[in-house]
């Protein structure tokens, strides 16, 4: 049955939300999956509902009227009770669980991702998985939007009030060269900077923390490329353009330039990152524990065991957490 105009509805609100954060009719029927003319009419249902213009469309971006401020913070706690009471009655029975919205880094997209859907589908059987992957700041942003229900990615400095943190894989930062073209041991550092940099974008959070990091050890490296693709990097530092500062995960991603490149530890103050599953406190149970907890055997199969085989030095450094 369609809704009836002056019924407040749990989709107009969602609806509503969706265009007051989008600010754009066309990008809140894409969040949501319908159609602008399905948003409009529910905006209009809702607004007869509550007596009251909530936003003006007029405008460019769409902004909330007085009114719409007013109902923007009423309308985020209906929706926060209406998802914290799903929650519930899914946790009571798993396989009640009817929508899981997963955030996964594109570290994981190729091996690590696939087997952890696999087996969460043999538990939460008439579960729909929507998958998001991206980089982490990306993800981070999508939870806080309340657009994903848990994320696995990296920590991006203290974790917010409401979010519940799973630490899953700590991992080193270390140097890719070109194969034979500098020696290890003492001196590293002094022998690559004779070489071009080519650095991870500081457009992402990664990018800016090596940057700093490399910063507080006294060192400025210039560089000709900045990139965001981890192939593309690899590629260039395989065809001897440069070395690169990236993490075990990078690598593996690319393994078919590892012949091509030689990988040292970092010769300067070690520099880390932590993967963690993120989800929001008392939405899930004990949910996002228990998924955590899946995927670290996993992990410690597909990236940990080959990554220390590859490179010793890395054993104790890359571990899970």
């Amino acid at each position: 049955m369609a809704d009836s105009p002056g019924r407040i509805t749990l989709w107009g609100i969602e609806i509503f939300m969706a265009a007051a954060d989008e600010r754009s009719i066309s990008a809140a029927a894409r969040r949501l999956g319908t159609s602008a003319s399905t948003v409009s009419q529910q905006l209009t249902n809702l607004e007869t509902a509550v007596g009251a213009t909530l936003l003006d469309r007029n405008a460019r971006p769409v902004r909330l009227t007085r009114a719409g401020e007013i109902m923007h913070r009423r309308a985020q706690a209906i929706l926060n009770e209406a998802a914290q009471a799903r929650a519930e009655l899914a946790m009571s029975d798993l396989s009640r669980l009817t929508r899981f919205r997963l955030g996964m880094i594109e570290d994981f997209e190729a091996d690590v991702t696939p087997r952890l859907l696999t087996h969460m589908a043999g538990e939460l059987t008439g579960c729909q998985f929507l998958l998001e992957t991206g980089a982490s700041h990306y993800l981070h942003d999508l939870l806080d939007a309340r657009r994903l229900d848990v994320i696995v990615a990296a920590e991006l400095g203290e974790a917010a009030p409401w979010a519940e943190v799973h630490p899953i894989l700590r991992e080193p930062f270390v140097i890719a060269a070109p194969r034979g073209a500098v020696a290890g041991g003492a001196g590293l550092m002094e022998r690559l900077e004779r070489l071009p940099l080519i650095q991870y974008t500081q457009r992402h959070y990664m990018g800016r923390l090596i940057a700093s990091h490399m910063a507080r050890q006294g060192l400025t490296l210039p560089h000709r490329f900045e990139l965001d693709s981890y192939h593309a990097i690899l590629a260039l530092v395989g065809q001897g353009q440069g070395w690169t500062i990236l993490t075990p995960l990078a690598l593996a991603r690319a393994q078919r330039f590892a012949d091509r490149i030689d990988v040292f530890e970092l010769p300067v103050a070690p520099l880390t990152r932590t993967i963690s599953l993120t989800a929001r406190k008392g939405m899930l149970e004990d949910m996002p524990e228990r998924v955590a907890a899946t995927l670290k055997p996993i992990l410690e199969e597909t990236v940990v065991a080959p990554a220390i085989e590859r490179y010793p030095f890395l054993g104790g450094a890359l571990a899970m957490v």
